[in-house]
């Protein structure tokens, strides 16, 4: 029997940068600034405050706030107790943070002064779990985390790369959620990674406008204790206010979706008459599915250093990223596999590999895959095979090896960046009493790069009211997951076994829009 490999363990990498370079800036939010050294010594006094509440190694704390450096802080602060960090999607419905937080099993929640309404009514359903606040004063009675006694803990000063840091919930495609397990191993060598494809200086400044509570957001901040270098946060995306930081934060890295830098050219154009970015901004890493054409080609007429990259949630962000010095010769491709990660393309099943050119399911391995997901064995095991992990996305591989993707999990929803998964709207309006049937696909929308809509077959002697579905809908779903437009017709495209066929969805608007206008209404 093959024995377990020993853990690795590192130094604390903020402890580390700390020592290394003290006043350095670690990280920036609006007119705040914290050094390395000062990032520390408040990352230090949090967490010795959440061992009062009795946070510690193995503990779930989940988290509900915006971008900002109390969310810095409280990420490393789990770090140095060992605890793990369960960062939650702001945008989600108290139903769907509920059901995550029991499914986690959260041993707390921290939310900030901006989510302290949502945290109370979380705690309405859930009033067995503690809430706590990184604000100044309680909202609504939940703890005040700066006014509790700092209890003399033993901290962590290694890092335990087998560890998980986080547990982060993905939707699957069976409309149930999935938490999956990121560990210290993921996040340090997906940084290595990085920086052997990208480079990596001293000196570089990642701007943060995506949510800390997404891999793209958090790993951003993982980066920067592992580099040494800054980071400047942003409390949320806008146009104005990112183009303004790259001209004048000395911002050399910033990670967006298409939808974003969509905008920000626009706002180039608005308010700095057409100009290009300043030199020093080396790297666009632009993710979050496949890229318009178009947006790629105005980026190289106005020498905008995008690289595209490929990733998802289980394997820590990045796993395959065009290079810098093939993105013009490359364009539209996500790279090569980085280079902890093995990548391959397997077709009819995964029965066999693809030939070069040929598309199939996107394939991956390596120590920045998750080891699978939290309470889920099933899910694991059948997200595994024979140690490869199966995205369910397809592409394929010229013949150079440089990845091109075609779709996000065959039938994945990309609206501004954010996954939506068919199957979880599905599971939702099915349980409507007048419905019997349910298919929802994406459809092309110029600002939000695809919406979702529905078409729903009604149950025998029932009539679809769309009005009452769409609030329906509304109570059970975040808004972006809300289908756009909710499409009456007698049966949806199956497959002789009953599959459906999403892909034909589409279609059917052609009867719908037939149909009486009266029988469809669309969301806002």
């Amino acid at each position: 029997m093959k024995k377990p490999s020993p853990s690795i363990f590192l130094p604390d990498w903020l402890g580390r940068c700390a020592e290394n370079n003290p006043e350095q800036m670690a990280v920036q939010c609006e007119q705040e600034r914290w050094s390395f050294a000062e990032l520390d010594r408040r990352v230090t006094e949090l967490a010795r405050r959440l061992a009062t509440l009795g946070v510690q190694e193995g503990k779930r704390v989940a988290l509900l706030a915006a971008n900002g450096l109390p969310y810095v802080a409280l990420v490393h602060a789990l770090t140095r107790l060992g605890a793990v960090l369960v960062p939650l999607n702001r945008r989600l419905t108290i139903e769907e943070l509920c059901w995550q937080l029991h499914d986690v099993r959260a041993s707390l929640l921290v939310c900030d002064d901006n989510d302290a309404l949502l945290a109370a009514e979380i705690r309405s359903s859930m009033p067995s779990l503690p809430v706590a606040t990184l604000g100044e004063e309680s909202k609504r009675g939940e703890v005040v985390l700066s006014q509790l006694p700092a209890k003399d803990v033993s901290l962590r000063t290694l890092i335990d790369l087998d560890a998980a840091q986080a547990i982060m919930y993905t939707s699957g495609t069976t409309g149930q959620p999935k938490g999956a397990i990121i560990t210290y191993g993921m996040l340090w060598w997906n940084a290595v990674g990085s920086a052997l494809n990208l480079g990596h200086r001293l000196d570089d400044r990642w701007l943060a406008c995506l949510p800390l509570y997404h891999i793209g957001g958090l790993s951003i901040l993982m980066r920067s204790v592992i580099y040494g270098i800054s980071v400047v946060i942003h409390k949320k995306f806008d146009p104005a206010s990112i183009n303004r930081s790259i001209f004048e934060d000395d911002i050399t890295i910033i990670s967006v979706v298409a939808v974003m830098l969509q905008r920000m050219l626009a706002n180039l154009d608005s308010d700095w008459g057409g100009e290009s970015y300043p030199a020093r901004l080396r790297c666009v890493l632009l993710g979050g599915g496949p890229v318009p054409y178009p947006l790629l080609e105005t980026c190289m007429r106005r020498a905008i250093p995008v690289v595209q990259t490929y990733g998802l949630t289980e394997s820590a962000s990045q796993a395959a990223t065009l290079s810098p010095v093939d993105a013009v010769r490359k364009p539209g491709s996500a790279g090569r596999p980085l280079p902890p990660v093995q990548l391959r393309i397997m077709h009819e099943g995964g029965q066999r590999p693809a030939e070069p050119d040929e598309p199939g399911e996107i394939f991956l391995k390596g120590p920045t895959i998750t080891p699978g997901y939290i309470g889920s064995p099933e899910a694991t095991e059948r997200a595994f095979h024979d140690g490869w992990f199966a995205t369910g996305d397809i592409g394929y591989l010229d013949k150079e090896g440089y990845l091109f993707v075609l779709d996000r999990r065959a039938d994945l929803i990309i609206s501004g960046g954010e996954n939506i998964y068919p199957a979880e709207i599905e599971s939702i309006l099915q349980a409507h009493p007048t419905v019997k049937e349910v298919g929802v696909c994406g459809l092309p929308d110029g600002q939000w790069g695809q919406v979702p809509v529905a078409f729903v077959v009604p149950e025998a002697g029932s009539t679809i009211s769309v009005g009452e579905l769409l609030d329906y809908a509304a109570q059970r779903l975040a808004r972006y997951k809300r289908p756009r437009a909710i499409y009456p017709v007698e049966q949806l495209p199956r497959t002789s076994s009953g599959k459906l066929r999403r892909r034909e969805l589409p279609e059917l608007l052609l009867s719908a829009h037939g149909e009486s206008k009266q029988r469809i209404d669309k969301a806002e």
